[in-house]
């Protein structure tokens, strides 16, 4: 990602973020809210209380509703021609180009679901990013920063991540109609965030998947033959990285969550996506993407904290799975083994089934994004990819730290 401000400013974020020194990187540090947020030490900016709470002087007027956001975008998007000077455009704003050597002469049907995928939730991206930049510049209630300073640095950001994710879907479009397979086209989204601390949450949650979820697709590219495309994709989970250590700074969490990132499949963001951020049936070209979506898996615990504890989960009843029976819940966290755990506590309506599972944060160092998900038996699962084939409700995402 690249930042546009002067050494002195990205000290004063950082501080304005952390009340810790900056030596200090226990996983304990956290601040929960963006209000709790600190005041510069310096006096550089005296004023500040909080980051984001509205303009007590009416410098930045809060606007009560924010514009839809509906493709194609003002830009053209994702109708962008190669080359053209729209495309110059996006470039230039995202500090960087797409890529221009040449493909490789031919791509698996596999990998062409993984750049389907790809393209899918690359739109999702662009929809989410632009509206919270939308929300931002326009000052909507919930949105507002009135530190000018941290405002005009956030505002600078999202315009040049806005781009970026352009780039990247028009980058697996691209690479599908070279090779002749079905590209995906926007759909209608839903955000699911009120305020500027929930869309850096969630901005920061789908992006932890996105990078398990391309750790995926790297290691299909080279089973399948692609591995030429490896490296492409691999400069994509760097700047994804970047991106999300920014977000969780903002946050006033660590900016690396964990020394190895955790895993994730295919088939669990395909199924986070179509269960939370887009209408089904509303992209065209998406119902070409051969992969499954499993039923939702509801985490009912709020603010979980970096401790021991027994989480409350519930599920509705499918064709697939009308009962508990025979269920485990499976958590996969960074590297490791996926973690088997037997459910406790079952109620079952025959409309909602509710349990329990613990939670065993300490034995395992449970931080940052850890999945949840029921699959049918317990096990043995090798691996991630083991447990996405008995997955049948899921992921739950769970971020700690």
């Amino acid at each position: 990602m690249h930042f546009t401000t002067s050494a002195l400013g990205a000290c004063a974020l950082l501080s304005l973020v952390s009340a810790a020194p900056l030596v200090a990187r226990e996983n304990t540090h956290k601040i929960d809210t963006v209000e709790d947020w600190p005041a510069f030490p310096s006096g550089l900016f005296p004023s500040v209380s909080g980051l984001f709470p509205p303009s007590p002087t009416g410098l930045f007027p809060s606007s009560s509703s924010s514009t839809p956001v509906t493709f194609p975008l003002p830009n053209g998007f994702p109708n962008i021609q190669d080359p053209s000077s729209a495309l110059t455009t996006i470039e230039e704003a995202a500090h960087g180009t797409l890529p221009n050597g040449a493909p490789p002469p031919s791509l698996n049907a596999d990998d062409a679901t993984s750049l389907q995928l790809i393209a899918f939730n690359e739109l999702f991206e662009v929809f989410f990013f632009t509206e919270l930049l939308q929300n931002v510049s326009n000052n909507v209630q919930g949105y507002q920063v009135w530190d000018p300073i941290v405002r005009q640095q956030l505002i600078a950001e999202l315009t040049a991540v806005v781009a970026q994710e352009e780039l990247h879907a028009l980058n697996a479009n691209g690479a599908l109609a070279h090779f002749g397979a079905q590209t995906i086209q926007p759909g209608k989204y839903h955000a699911g965030v009120s305020d500027l601390q929930s869309a850096l949450t969630k901005a920061s949650t789908f992006t932890d998947l996105v990078l398990g979820t391309l750790q995926d697709v790297i290691v299909k590219l080279g089973v399948n033959g692609d591995a030429a495309l490896s490296r492409g994709i691999a400069s994509v989970v760097g700047q994804e990285g970047e991106q999300n250590g920014y977000f969780r700074s903002l946050l006033g969490k660590l900016p690396s969550s964990l020394p190895f990132l955790t895993a994730s499949t295919r088939e669990f963001a395909f199924s986070a996506l179509n269960q939370n951020s887009v209408t089904p049936g509303s992209s065209p070209g998406s119902s070409s993407i051969n992969l499954p979506v499993f039923g939702p898996l509801n985490i009912l615990t709020q603010d979980i904290a970096a401790a021991d504890q027994t989480l409350q989960f519930s599920f509705a009843p499918t064709s697939n799975a009308t009962s508990a029976n025979g269920l485990s819940l499976v958590y996969i966290n960074q590297q490791n083994d996926p973690l088997i755990l037997a459910l406790s506590n079952v109620t079952d309506t025959n409309k909602e089934i509710t349990f329990s599972a613990a939670f065993p944060y300490s034995s395992h160092e449970l931080n940052g994004l850890t999945i949840a998900v029921l699959t049918r038996g317990s096990g043995p699962f090798d691996g991630v990819d083991d447990v996405a084939k008995a997955t049948v409700f899921g992921p739950g995402l769970i971020l700690v730290n």
